[in-house]
C-alpha cells in the first residue's frame, strides 16, 4: 500500500487532487494531479553540481504524452511514442513560462521538469494540470524557487463564465483563456478568442487570478507537510571589482550605440567593438575571466537600455513608448502560390504563403485530445539568415512550433466555416528579417495571404507585441518592441485581433508577475496600435479577392445517397481512381454522402461530376434514357440505362407496330432510347421504346404495357445488375436503336 498524502483544491466547483509520496523516490519532487479521470504525473530534479562555462540558467521542461493514458496504441510504425507531438510541445512551453521567472537568476545547476500523462478522460484537458503538477513538484522539492504558482482555464458561453471547461465546452466558448500566476500577480497568459473586447478580457484576467488562489493554498500546505528543505547552491555573482573595472573601461561610450540613425546590424557592430576593447584591455589580467567581463558588459548595456526608457521615455531607436515602426504591406508576390502576403514592420519582415487543399489534406492528430484533425494549419519558419546568423537547419524548433500555433489561433476565429468554404487551408510564414515580434508580423502577413488567395475571412487580423520596463513602482509600457527591448525588458505581451476585438493573446514575463492594472493599460495601448496596422492592411488589399487564383483548386460539392458511396468508390477503389485519372481531379467522399471535387479547371470538374452523378442516379418513372442493349431474350431486350442498372423493354414495347422477333429491332450492343414506365417494389425497371416513338406519357405507356397490342410475350422486368445505382441528368436522348 502506497504511503500517499493527498491535498485537494476546489476551483469554482471543480476539484484538483494533488498527491505525493510513495512514487519516484529519487526525484527531487514528485506529485500527481487528478481532475475527473485525467491523471498527470510531474517530477522536478536538480543536478548536484552547476554546469560550468555557461551564463544562463539551464531549465528544461518536457511533457510526455503516453497513449496508454487514453487507452490507445500509437499509430506510428514502431507502435511507440516518438518525437513529441505539437500539442505536447505547446503544453511543455505553456508550463515552462510561469516556472522560469521564479528561479534564482544566478542558479547554474541543471533543473529538469518532466510530466507524464497517466490517464486521459477525453473531457478534461491536461495542460492546466501540467502547470499545477510542475509547480507542486518544484515546490515540495529541494530546488530553490520562488513559487508556487496556480493555473486556471476560463471560457465564456452564452454570457456565463466557465472555469476549467471540458473539451466540449471549449468548443462552444467564445474565449479560451489560460492564466498562471503567484498569489500576488499574473505570470503567464495564453488565449484564443472570438473577437472579445479588451474590457471583457480584463475581467477574465481578474477572475482568473482570483480563481488560482486555492491551488496556491494547497501547494503551500503540501510544502509544509511533505516538502524537503531547499538545497544551497553555488551563487554565480559578479564581484564589485569586475563591475567597476568594466564600467570605467566603457565609460559613456554605450550611448554611441543608441544613435537614432543606426539599424540593428550597425548598432551591434558598435557594441561588439566596445566589448572587444574591454576584453582586450584585460587580456593579461588573470583575475578577470572572459565570461565575467562579458557578463559585466551585458549588465551595463541592459542598464543603459532600461534607464533611457524609464528616465527619458526614449527608446534605443529614438521612438517614444507608443510609437510603431514604419509599416508596409504587399500581396501577390508568388505567381504560382494560391495567395501570398508580405508584411514589414521596421526591420522585421515576414512573407506568408497560403495554400488551398481538399478535405483529405486536413491534418490528422494522434494524441490524447478528442480533436483528431484540423483544417487550418499554420507553420512558422525562422531561418538563421533572418538575424544575420549561420546555423545548421535542424527542423522546427519549439519556438517555431509555438509561434506558428499562436498565429494559427489568432486567425481561426475569422475563417469561414467548412460549409461556406470547403477547403483545407495551410499558411506558411517565412521570416525574412527579424528585429522583434516576428510572430505578430506573421499574423499580419498571413491575413494578407489569405485575402490574396480569396479566402472569405470575416475580418482582417493584425498583431502587435507590447513590452514593459519596470523598476520598483515605476514602469513604462512599450508598443511594438524590437529585439533589444524584448531581450532586456520585463515583458513580451502579444495581442492579435480585428477591429472588433481580440482573437489571441500571449504573455511572457521575466519578473515575478505583473498586476491586472498593467495588463489593462497594455491591452488599451495594443488596441490603438492594432487599429493603425489594420489601416495599412486595408490600404494594401481592401477585402478578400472575389475569385481564387488561376492555380488554386476549384471545389465542387454534391450530395449523393450514402448507400451509393460504394458505387462511386468501386471494388478496391477502382472506379474512383479511374475518374480521378481520366479527369485529373481530386475526389473526397464523406460518410454522409457529401462529395468534394477539386479541380484547377471547370470542364474537368464538370466531367467528374457528370460521371459521379451517373453512377449514383436513380431511375425516375417518365424519364427518357439512352442505353446499351446488354441482353436479349425471346420476350424482350434488357437495356442498361444507368451504370449497373438495366430494365426490360418487353417485345410488345419495342416499336409502335407489332414485332415478331426482338432481333428485328436491335442486337446486343445497340443503343436504344427508352422511357421508364414502371419500377416494382423490388427495384425492377420496366422500359418502353414505343413510348418514345409515339410521344406517350408515362401513364399512357404503363397502361399500354399492361395491355399488349397482341402477340407480345410477358417476361421478367429488369433491375440492378450489381451494387447500388446512381443518377445522371435526365432527358438525355442520344438517338434510338434500329427501327424496322
Amino acid at each position: 500500500m502506497l504511503n500517499r498524502k493527498t491535498f485537494d483544491a476546489v476551483v469554482e466547483g471543480k476539484t484538483f487532487q494533488l498527491a505525493t509520496g510513495g512514487l519516484a523516490a529519487h526525484a527531487g519532487g514528485a506529485v500527481t494531479v487528478r481532475v475527473g479521470d485525467s491523471l498527470l504525473f510531474a517530477s522536478a530534479t536538480m543536478s548536484r553540481d552547476p554546469r560550468e562555462g555557461i551564463d544562463f540558467f539551464p531549465l528544461s521542461v518536457d511533457f510526455e504524452e503516453r497513449m496508454y493514458a487514453g487507452g490507445t496504441i500509437p499509430g506510428s510504425f514502431f507502435r511507440r511514442e516518438g518525437r513529441p507531438s505539437e500539442s505536447a510541445i505547446l503544453t511543455a512551453r505553456l508550463t515552462d513560462r510561469p516556472l522560469r521567472p521564479l528561479f534564482p537568476k544566478d542558479l547554474r545547476n541543471d533543473v529538469q521538469v518532466i510530466m507524464h500523462a497517466w490517464s486521459s478522460d477525453a473531457e478534461n484537458p491536461l495542460d492546466i494540470p501540467a502547470i499545477i503538477g510542475a509547480s507542486a513538484a518544484v515546490t515540495i522539492s529541494d530546488i530553490p524557487w520562488g513559487g508556487p504558482v496556480g493555473a486556471v482555464r476560463i471560457g465564456r458561453i452564452d454570457g456565463r463564465w466557465i472555469f476549467n471547461p471540458t473539451y466540449e465546452e471549449i468548443g462552444r466558448s467564445e474565449l479560451d483563456l489560460r492564466v498562471a500566476g503567484t498569489r500576488e500577480a499574473i505570470l503567464m497568459v495564453e488565449a484564443g478568442a472570438g473577437e472579445v473586447t479588451e474590457d471583457l478580457m480584463r475581467e477574465a484576467l481578474m477572475l482568473a487570478h482570483k480563481a488560482i488562489q486555492p491551488l496556491i493554498d494547497a501547494q503551500e500546505t503540501m510544502a509544509r507537510e511533505a516538502g524537503k528543505p531547499k538545497r544551497d547552491y553555488t551563487h554565480f555573482i559578479l564581484t564589485d571589482k569586475v563591475r567597476e573595472a568594466v564600467s570605467q573601461k566603457v565609460g559613456k561610450r554605450l550611448a554611441e550605440a543608441f544613435r537614432d540613425e543606426l539599424d540593428k546590424a550597425e548598432r551591434q557592430a558598435v557594441l561588439d567593438a566596445i566589448e572587444g576593447e574591454v576584453l582586450a584591455g584585460f587580456a593579461d589580467d588573470a583575475d578577470m575571466a572572459e565570461a565575467d567581463l562579458r557578463e559585466a558588459f551585458y549588465d551595463l548595456y541592459r542598464a543603459e537600455v532600461r534607464s533611457r526608457v524609464l528616465q527619458s521615455g526614449q527608446r534605443t531607436d529614438g521612438r517614444d513608448p507608443k510609437q510603431i515602426r514604419r509599416l508596409s504591406a504587399d500581396v501577390d508576390l508568388s505567381p504560382r502560390a494560391h495567395g501570398s502576403g508580405l508584411f514589414t514592420r521596421g526591420e522585421t519582415q515576414v512573407l506568408s504563403f497560403a495554400t488551398l487543399g481538399t478535405p483529405r489534406d486536413a491534418q490528422e492528430l494522434d494524441g490524447l485530445s478528442p480533436v483528431d484533425e484540423k483544417r487550418y494549419i499554420h507553420h512558422y519558419n525562422f531561418p538563421p539568415f533572418s538575424t544575420g546568423e549561420t546555423k545548421p537547419l535542424r527542423g522546427s524548433s519549439r519556438r517555431e512550433v509555438g509561434h506558428g500555433a499562436l498565429a494559427e489561433r489568432a486567425l481561426i476565429p475569422v475563417l469561414p466555416s467548412q460549409e461556406e468554404f470547403p477547403y483545407t487551408i495551410r499558411v506558411v510564414s517565412e521570416v525574412l528579417s527579424s528585429n522583434g515580434s516576428s510572430s505578430m508580423a506573421s499574423v499580419c502577413g498571413s491575413t494578407l495571404a489569405l485575402m490574396d488567395a480569396g479566402v472569405p475571412i470575416k475580418s482582417p487580423v493584425a498583431g502587435i507585441a507590447m513590452g514593459l520596463v519596470k523598476e520598483g513602482e515605476k514602469y513604462v509600457i512599450l508598443t511594438d518592441i524590437q529585439g533589444v527591448e524584448d531581450h532586456h525588458g520585463d515583458m513580451d505581451f502579444k495581442v492579435a485581433g480585428t477591429a472588433r476585438g481580440i482573437t489571441a493573446l500571449q504573455m511572457d514575463i521575466k519578473i515575478k508577475g505583473i498586476t491586472p492594472q498593467i495588463m489593462g493599460e497594455a491591452l488599451a495601448q495594443a488596441h490603438d496600435a492594432r487599429m493603425q496596422i489594420l489601416d495599412v492592411i486595408h490600404g494594401c488589399i481592401a477585402a478578400p479577392r472575389p475569385d481564387l487564383k488561376p492555380y488554386a483548386p476549384r471545389m465542387t460539392i454534391l450530395q449523393i445517397d450514402p448507400e451509393k458511396i460504394g458505387a462511386v468508390i468501386g471494388p478496391g477503389g477502382k472506379v474512383i481512381r479511374k475518374i480521378q485519372e481520366d479527369t485529373k481531379v481530386k475526389i473526397d467522399i464523406e460518410d454522409d454522402g457529401k462529395v468534394y471535387i477539386s479541380a484547377v479547371d471547370g470542364p474537368s470538374a464538370a466531367e467528374a461530376r457528370r460521371r459521379i452523378e451517373s453512377l449514383t442516379e436513380t431511375p425516375v418513372i417518365g424519364r427518357i434514357y439512352t442505353g446499351k442493349v446488354v441482353r436479349i431474350a425471346d420476350f424482350g431486350a434488357f437495356v442498361e440505362i444507368l451504370p449497373n442498372i438495366d430494365g426490360l423493354v418487353h417485345i410488345s414495347q419495342m416499336d409502335s407496330a407489332r414485332v415478331e422477333k426482338v432481333e428485328d429491332v436491335c442486337t446486343l450492343g445497340d443503343e436504344l432510347t427508352v422511357m421508364v414506365t414502371g419500377i416494382d417494389p423490388e427495384g425492377k425497371v420496366r422500359l418502353s421504346r414505343a413510348a418514345v416513338l409515339e410521344g406517350w406519357t408515362a401513364e399512357e405507356a404503363a397502361e399500354r404495357d399492361r395491355k399488349p397490342s397482341g402477340g407480345g410475350r410477358s417476361g421478367p422486368s429488369g433491375g440492378s445488375r450489381g451494387g447500388p445505382g446512381g443518377r445522371r441528368p435526365g432527358g438525355d436522348d442520344r438517338g434510338g436503336g434500329r427501327r424496322r
